[in-house]
């Protein structure tokens, strides 16, 4: 694939996560809402990290954007929106993901016990603000 297909498809793959985390969101299924909150938000770092030629590898897409800012490798309007989905990058990391999936093994606890409905609203919060951020960061790059 080219570049500009392989984000496009990362686009439409963050998009199609997020209409999960909105239904999971209306049904109240915070862990649900969370795991799809936490793929949008990945992906979306991917989106942006592809746009300047990273490879999309990463399970810690934060690390690598946090580096193209503090290297001077993107402008000052681009590393601004960076800046704006590192915290959720950098929240919504790997650790989270496992988090959702199988739980704290370490304190007997089940995913389903860790997410309420706060973790929900925050989780959803951010993976729609990474969305945004990331389809303006491909529009400033004239990808989309």
């Amino acid at each position: 694939m080219e570049s500009g297909k392989d984000v496009a498809y990362r686009i439409e793959l963050a998009r199609g996560f997020l209409e999960e985390a909105e239904q999971d969101y209306s049904l109240k299924r915070w862990r649900a809402c969370v795991a799809s909150s936490i793929l949008v938000i990945e992906n979306t770092g991917l989106v942006v990290l592809m746009l300047f030629g990273v490879s999309p590898l990463t399970h810690k897409p934060g690390l690598h954007l946090s580096q193209l800012v503090s290297e001077g490798t993107v402008s000052e309007e681009t590393a601004a929106l960076i800046e704006e989905m590192l915290p959720a990058l950098n929240n919504y990391d790997s650790h989270a993901k496992m988090l959702a999936k199988y739980g704290d093994e370490s304190e007997f606890r089940l995913p389903w016990q860790l997410f309420d409905e706060e973790k929900g609203v925050a989780a959803i919060e951010a993976a729609r603000k990474c969305m945004r951020v990331s389809i303006g960061i491909a529009a400033l790059c004239g990808t989309v």
